[in-house]
């Protein structure tokens, strides 16, 4: 059994996703979420399940190529291309003329690893 599904990370991750726009009755619907803010809200949410994982949440300078947050992006990517997952869809975000992309929590600061060298992958749910 693969370490995504013995801790059950789907159903964590859609728990993650189930936010409302600032404006509920917006016809965009819900706003996406970056691997790196679904990964530190894991970290805050479930802390036993993140250390059983057993890396960094990610971001420049950690290190280390392979983090929760490449982690989590590259099984959704997977998982939702396959047609396993069908109520998250994911996207990217444009990386022209971004500078940093810089996440704040529990008084660290995480900077986004792949500067302007990709494009970001963002989810959300869908229902």
């Amino acid at each position: 059994m693969s370490i995504w599904d013995q801790l059950q990370m789907q159903n964590k991750i859609t728990q993650i996703l189930d936010v409302q726009s600032y404006a509920p009755d917006h016809p965009f619907g819900r706003p996406f979420m970056t691997p790196y803010q679904i990964a530190i809200k894991f970290k805050e949410n479930f802390p036993t399940e993140f250390n059983t994982i057993g890396k960094p949440v990610g971001g420049k300078g950690v290190g280390q190529h392979n983090s929760v947050a490449q982690y989590i992006a590259n099984e959704l990517s997977k998982r939702i291309g396959s047609g396993e997952i069908r109520n998250i869809e994911g996207r990217f975000l444009k990386r022209d003329y971004l500078d940093i992309i810089r996440y704040k929590y529990d008084g660290q600061e995480i900077e986004s690893s792949s500067s302007q060298a990709y494009d970001l992958s963002i989810f959300r749910r869908t229902d």
